[in-house]
């Protein structure tokens, strides 16, 4: 097992809420078929897109900051280039882990996440992932 292995499966077995950043209304798009996917697999998405109101059944928030409570894992559907910014926002609203999607890759993010002890993917889908593993959400965290 490699160490991103290692990561990924922490992650999906500790973390029972995804913070989906760039989450789409668009049925078409991967950013609302992954967290769909998750949701019906036991995740509770919580969606951040500037544009919409509810996605998935759920309320929508502007950006990371307006989420209230705690923010534990982030997932990013943005270009690249927007990830270190997200990183940022994400490690101000206290998240412990930032995910980027399949084909998202930022050595910039990475750097702002590591030195804020996040877990950290970047490059790999949730839905691959979670199918590989074969996982359903974990059960709320103690």
């Amino acid at each position: 097992m490699s160490d991103t292995d290692a990561v990924i499966e922490r992650i999906l077995t500790s973390y029972d809420t995804i913070t989906v950043v760039g989450a789409s209304a668009a049925t078409a798009k991967a950013a609302h078929a992954v967290p769909a996917h998750m949701q019906l697999h036991g995740w509770r998405i919580i969606p951040v897109n500037p544009h919409a109101e509810v996605i998935l059944g759920e309320q929508v928030y502007r950006s990371i900051s307006d989420i209230p409570g705690q923010v534990g894992l982030v997932d990013v559907f943005r270009p690249a280039a927007d990830a270190p910014d997200i990183a940022r926002q994400a490690v101000a609203a206290g998240a412990t882990a930032l995910w980027l999607q399949l084909g998202i890759v930022s050595a910039e993010a990475r750097a702002i996440a590591g030195s804020a002890g996040l877990l950290y993917v970047e490059d790999r889908c949730l839905i691959i992932e979670r199918r590989r593993l074969g996982l359903s959400a974990p059960g709320p965290r103690l």
